[in-house]
């Protein structure tokens, strides 16, 4: 019984590495530059359309 929890350890651990390594590949794959970098900028775009709400509001 012990052999096969280590044996199931062992595949959830080389289960687990593989996920993480195609995370990052997937996280850091050049196509994705442009949705990331749209993506970045939308708290920004946010801050704006409040802020012009906020001015009717209170002006």
């Amino acid at each position: 019984m012990a052999i096969e929890l280590i044996d199931l350890r062992i595949v959830v651990t080389v289960a687990s590495f593989i996920a993480f390594i195609g995370i990052v590949w997937w996280a850091y794959d050049g196509r994705r530059k442009s949705s990331f970098d749209e993506a970045a900028q939308l708290p920004f775009a946010d801050d704006e359309s409040d802020s012009e709400h906020t001015e009717k509001r209170h002006g």
